[in-house]
Protein backbone atom coordinates (compact mmCIF):
# COMPACT_ATOMS: atom_id res chain seq x y z
CA UNK A 1 0.00 0.00 0.00
CA UNK A 2 2.20 3.09 -1.42
CA UNK A 3 -0.35 5.38 -0.21
CA UNK A 4 0.08 4.51 3.36
CA UNK A 5 2.36 2.83 5.94
CA UNK A 6 2.30 0.25 8.47
CA UNK A 7 4.27 -0.02 11.76
CA UNK A 8 4.73 -2.99 14.41
CA UNK A 9 4.34 -2.03 17.96
CA UNK A 10 4.85 -4.76 20.55
CA UNK A 11 1.63 -6.21 22.18
CA UNK A 12 1.27 -5.95 25.21
CA UNK A 13 3.51 -4.15 28.72
CA UNK A 14 4.74 -0.90 29.32
CA UNK A 15 6.78 -0.49 25.96
CA UNK A 16 3.53 -1.02 24.39
CA UNK A 17 1.58 1.35 26.45
CA UNK A 18 4.15 4.18 25.73
CA UNK A 19 4.11 3.12 22.23
CA UNK A 20 0.27 3.68 21.94
CA UNK A 21 0.23 6.64 24.20
CA UNK A 22 2.55 8.70 21.85
CA UNK A 23 0.91 7.67 18.93
CA UNK A 24 -2.48 8.81 20.45
CA UNK A 25 -0.96 12.05 21.45
CA UNK A 26 0.01 13.20 17.78
CA UNK A 27 -3.87 13.08 17.11
CA UNK A 28 -3.46 9.48 15.48
CA UNK A 29 -7.37 7.92 16.02
CA UNK A 30 -7.45 4.14 16.28
CA UNK A 31 -9.28 0.83 17.99
CA UNK A 32 -6.82 -1.60 19.60
CA UNK A 33 -8.71 -4.07 21.50
CA UNK A 34 -7.41 -7.18 23.49
CA UNK A 35 -6.25 -9.74 21.95
CA UNK A 36 -6.22 -7.17 18.58
CA UNK A 37 -3.26 -8.22 16.26
CA UNK A 38 -4.31 -5.48 13.03
CA UNK A 39 -5.58 -1.78 13.19
CA UNK A 40 -5.72 0.50 10.80
CA UNK A 41 -6.24 4.47 11.82
CA UNK A 42 -9.21 6.43 10.86
CA UNK A 43 -7.37 10.20 10.26
CA UNK A 44 -3.37 9.15 9.59
CA UNK A 45 -2.80 6.60 6.30
CA UNK A 46 -0.92 3.66 9.03
CA UNK A 47 -1.65 0.54 9.63
CA UNK A 48 -1.03 -1.36 13.25
CA UNK A 49 0.85 -4.56 13.70
CA UNK A 50 0.65 -5.80 17.36
CA UNK A 51 4.01 -8.29 17.43
CA UNK A 52 6.18 -9.72 19.94
CA UNK A 53 9.09 -7.20 20.97
CA UNK A 54 11.68 -9.54 19.43
CA UNK A 55 10.20 -10.02 16.10
CA UNK A 56 9.28 -6.48 15.32
CA UNK A 57 13.43 -5.89 14.21
CA UNK A 58 13.13 -8.48 11.58
CA UNK A 59 9.58 -7.71 10.51
CA UNK A 60 11.05 -3.98 9.49
CA UNK A 61 13.98 -5.32 8.06
CA UNK A 62 12.15 -7.49 5.66
CA UNK A 63 9.44 -4.82 4.96
CA UNK A 64 6.58 -6.34 6.22
CA UNK A 65 6.12 -3.47 8.73
CA UNK A 66 7.53 0.20 7.28
CA UNK A 67 8.25 1.13 10.74
CA UNK A 68 8.75 -0.48 14.18
CA UNK A 69 8.86 0.65 17.60
CA UNK A 70 11.19 -1.45 19.71
CA UNK A 71 13.96 -1.22 22.27
CA UNK A 72 16.98 -0.60 21.45
CA UNK A 73 18.35 -3.87 23.32
CA UNK A 74 16.40 -6.04 20.92
CA UNK A 75 17.40 -3.85 18.01
CA UNK A 76 21.04 -4.33 18.78
CA UNK A 77 20.36 -7.79 19.75
CA UNK A 78 18.73 -8.50 16.52
CA UNK A 79 21.46 -6.78 14.14
CA UNK A 80 19.26 -6.55 11.93
CA UNK A 81 19.62 -4.07 8.50
CA UNK A 82 17.43 -0.96 9.84
CA UNK A 83 17.17 2.68 10.03
CA UNK A 84 16.75 4.10 13.42
CA UNK A 85 15.23 7.39 12.85
CA UNK A 86 14.81 8.89 16.45
CA UNK A 87 14.95 7.91 20.20
CA UNK A 88 11.58 8.66 21.70
CA UNK A 89 12.84 9.15 25.47
CA UNK A 90 10.55 6.13 27.25
CA UNK A 91 11.09 2.59 28.54
CA UNK A 92 14.29 3.31 29.55
CA UNK A 93 16.63 0.98 31.42
CA UNK A 94 19.59 -0.60 31.00
CA UNK A 95 21.35 -4.44 30.50
CA UNK A 96 23.43 -5.69 33.36
CA UNK A 97 25.64 -8.31 35.07
CA UNK A 98 24.52 -9.77 38.23
CA UNK A 99 25.53 -11.71 41.04
CA UNK A 100 24.57 -13.82 43.94
CA UNK A 101 24.86 -11.11 46.79
CA UNK A 102 27.10 -13.16 48.91
CA UNK A 103 29.42 -13.32 46.15
CA UNK A 104 32.74 -10.52 46.46
CA UNK A 105 33.14 -8.64 43.11
CA UNK A 106 36.67 -7.58 42.22
CA UNK A 107 36.21 -6.48 38.95
CA UNK A 108 34.56 -7.83 35.60
CA UNK A 109 37.81 -10.60 35.77
CA UNK A 110 35.48 -12.02 38.09
CA UNK A 111 33.62 -14.14 35.09
CA UNK A 112 36.64 -14.92 33.73
CA UNK A 113 35.86 -18.84 33.23
CA UNK A 114 32.60 -18.67 34.73
CA UNK A 115 29.05 -19.33 32.84
CA UNK A 116 27.05 -16.49 32.82
CA UNK A 117 22.87 -17.02 31.38
CA UNK A 118 21.27 -14.41 29.55
CA UNK A 119 18.29 -13.80 26.74
CA UNK A 120 21.16 -11.35 25.13
CA UNK A 121 24.08 -13.32 23.87
CA UNK A 122 24.86 -10.70 21.23
CA UNK A 123 25.13 -7.44 23.30
CA UNK A 124 26.75 -9.48 25.94
CA UNK A 125 29.33 -11.40 23.52
CA UNK A 126 30.50 -8.25 22.12
CA UNK A 127 31.07 -6.27 25.91
CA UNK A 128 33.03 -9.00 27.31
CA UNK A 129 35.11 -9.41 24.08
CA UNK A 130 35.53 -5.74 24.86
CA UNK A 131 37.13 -6.29 28.21
CA UNK A 132 39.23 -9.26 27.18
CA UNK A 133 37.24 -12.28 29.38
CA UNK A 134 36.40 -15.28 28.30
CA UNK A 135 33.22 -16.63 29.97
CA UNK A 136 30.63 -19.40 29.13
CA UNK A 137 27.49 -17.93 27.88
CA UNK A 138 24.00 -19.85 28.14
CA UNK A 139 20.94 -18.08 26.24
CA UNK A 140 17.64 -18.93 27.65
CA UNK A 141 14.65 -17.04 26.90
CA UNK A 142 13.50 -16.40 30.29
CA UNK A 143 13.22 -16.50 34.17
CA UNK A 144 17.24 -15.47 34.11
CA UNK A 145 17.84 -14.56 37.36
CA UNK A 146 16.78 -18.29 38.57
CA UNK A 147 19.76 -19.76 36.92
CA UNK A 148 22.33 -19.29 39.64
CA UNK A 149 20.19 -20.87 42.66
CA UNK A 150 19.55 -23.86 40.44
CA UNK A 151 23.64 -23.82 39.42
CA UNK A 152 23.15 -23.28 35.90
CA UNK A 153 25.50 -19.99 36.04
CA UNK A 154 27.38 -18.21 37.97
CA UNK A 155 26.23 -14.90 36.81
CA UNK A 156 23.49 -13.28 34.71
CA UNK A 157 23.02 -10.90 32.82
CA UNK A 158 20.10 -9.37 31.87
CA UNK A 159 17.65 -5.78 31.98
CA UNK A 160 17.16 -3.90 34.71
CA UNK A 161 14.96 -0.75 35.71
CA UNK A 162 14.64 -1.28 39.22
CA UNK A 163 16.97 -3.41 40.74
CA UNK A 164 14.11 -5.43 42.80
CA UNK A 165 14.02 -8.32 40.70
CA UNK A 166 17.23 -8.84 41.79
CA UNK A 167 16.96 -8.27 45.23
CA UNK A 168 14.00 -10.71 45.24
CA UNK A 169 16.33 -13.50 43.77
CA UNK A 170 19.56 -12.81 45.83
CA UNK A 171 21.18 -11.04 42.91
CA UNK A 172 23.11 -8.16 43.17
CA UNK A 173 24.23 -5.56 39.83
CA UNK A 174 27.68 -5.38 39.32
CA UNK A 175 28.22 -4.21 36.04
CA UNK A 176 25.83 -1.86 33.66
CA UNK A 177 26.67 -3.54 30.21
CA UNK A 178 24.34 -1.69 27.94
CA UNK A 179 21.31 1.55 28.18
CA UNK A 180 18.46 1.31 26.41
CA UNK A 181 15.51 3.17 25.53
CA UNK A 182 12.47 2.94 22.81
CA UNK A 183 13.24 3.79 19.62
CA UNK A 184 11.85 4.36 15.55
CA UNK A 185 13.28 2.23 13.20
CA UNK A 186 12.46 2.09 9.75
CA UNK A 187 12.85 -0.17 6.22
CA UNK A 188 15.81 1.34 4.34
CA UNK A 189 13.72 0.58 1.12
CA UNK A 190 11.14 2.99 1.39
CA UNK A 191 9.24 4.57 -1.32
CA UNK A 192 9.44 8.27 -1.67
CA UNK A 193 5.62 8.63 -0.92
CA UNK A 194 6.03 6.48 2.10
CA UNK A 195 8.67 8.44 3.39
CA UNK A 196 6.42 11.39 2.79
CA UNK A 197 4.06 9.59 5.31
CA UNK A 198 6.59 8.94 7.50
CA UNK A 199 7.82 12.22 7.96
CA UNK A 200 4.01 13.87 8.64
CA UNK A 201 4.84 11.18 11.28
CA UNK A 202 7.84 12.32 12.67
CA UNK A 203 6.72 16.16 12.44
CA UNK A 204 4.00 15.35 14.73
CA UNK A 205 6.11 13.40 17.29
CA UNK A 206 8.53 16.31 17.64
CA UNK A 207 5.79 18.82 18.56
CA UNK A 208 4.27 16.45 20.98
CA UNK A 209 7.89 15.58 22.35
CA UNK A 210 9.00 19.10 22.91
CA UNK A 211 6.02 20.18 24.66
CA UNK A 212 6.48 17.63 27.06
CA UNK A 213 10.13 18.97 27.48
CA UNK A 214 8.42 22.87 27.81
CA UNK A 215 6.56 24.31 30.15
CA UNK A 216 4.63 27.81 29.73
CA UNK A 217 5.37 30.05 32.17
CA UNK A 218 3.49 33.42 33.15
CA UNK A 219 4.24 35.38 36.43
CA UNK A 220 3.83 38.82 37.08
CA UNK A 221 6.69 40.95 37.42
CA UNK A 222 7.65 44.70 38.51
CA UNK A 223 8.51 47.09 35.18
CA UNK A 224 11.84 47.76 36.05
CA UNK A 225 12.80 44.12 36.97
CA UNK A 226 11.88 43.39 33.33
CA UNK A 227 15.16 43.14 32.13
CA UNK A 228 16.81 40.44 34.39
CA UNK A 229 13.26 38.66 34.16
CA UNK A 230 13.37 38.34 30.46
CA UNK A 231 17.26 37.14 30.86
CA UNK A 232 16.23 34.41 32.89
CA UNK A 233 12.94 32.87 30.81
CA UNK A 234 14.31 33.86 27.55
CA UNK A 235 11.61 31.90 25.69
CA UNK A 236 11.42 30.56 21.80
CA UNK A 237 12.32 33.70 20.72
CA UNK A 238 11.67 36.45 23.15
CA UNK A 239 8.75 36.46 26.07
CA UNK A 240 5.64 38.08 25.75
CA UNK A 241 5.23 41.13 28.05
CA UNK A 242 1.40 43.09 28.67
CA UNK A 243 1.16 45.74 31.24
CA UNK A 244 -1.47 45.11 34.13
CA UNK A 245 -4.04 47.20 35.40
CA UNK A 246 -1.69 48.44 38.23
CA UNK A 247 0.54 50.50 37.29
CA UNK A 248 3.95 49.36 37.38
CA UNK A 249 3.53 46.23 36.85
CA UNK A 250 3.59 43.69 33.55
CA UNK A 251 2.43 40.08 33.07
CA UNK A 252 5.42 38.20 31.41
CA UNK A 253 4.74 34.98 29.16
CA UNK A 254 7.40 32.75 27.87
CA UNK A 255 8.08 29.00 27.01
CA UNK A 256 11.60 27.44 28.86
CA UNK A 257 12.37 23.99 29.37
CA UNK A 258 11.27 22.58 32.44
CA UNK A 259 14.55 22.16 33.86
CA UNK A 260 15.83 25.42 33.45
CA UNK A 261 12.86 26.61 35.00
CA UNK A 262 13.94 25.02 38.54
CA UNK A 263 17.28 25.97 37.80
CA UNK A 264 16.42 29.84 37.47
CA UNK A 265 12.88 30.32 40.07
CA UNK A 266 15.08 31.32 43.05
CA UNK A 267 16.49 34.09 40.96
CA UNK A 268 13.13 35.19 39.57
CA UNK A 269 11.90 35.46 42.89
CA UNK A 270 14.70 37.07 44.27
CA UNK A 271 14.03 39.80 40.79
CA UNK A 272 10.54 40.63 42.48
CA UNK A 273 8.28 38.01 40.06
CA UNK A 274 5.21 36.54 41.52
CA UNK A 275 2.06 34.69 40.91
CA UNK A 276 3.92 32.45 38.84
CA UNK A 277 1.95 29.72 36.78
CA UNK A 278 3.94 26.82 34.76
CA UNK A 279 1.10 25.01 32.42
CA UNK A 280 1.84 22.08 30.65
CA UNK A 281 2.38 22.29 26.82
CA UNK A 282 0.40 19.31 24.44
CA UNK A 283 2.54 20.45 21.68
CA UNK A 284 4.90 22.58 20.53
CA UNK A 285 5.98 23.55 17.00
CA UNK A 286 8.98 25.50 15.96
Amino acid sequence: MENSIRIAVQKSGRLSEESLKLIKECGIKFYNGTGKLKSTATNFPIEFLFLRDDDIPGYVADGVADLGIVGENELVEKDKDVTVLKKLGFSKCRLSLAIPKSETYPGIQYFEGKNIATSYPKILGDYLKTQQVQAEIHEISGSVEIAPSIGLAEGICDIVSSGSTLMMNGLKEVEEIFQSEAVLISNRGLSGEKQQIVQKLLFRMDAVQKGKKNKYVLLNAPNHSLDTIVSLIPGMRSPTILPLAEAGWSSVHSVISEDQFWENIEELRAAGAQGILVVPIEKMVI
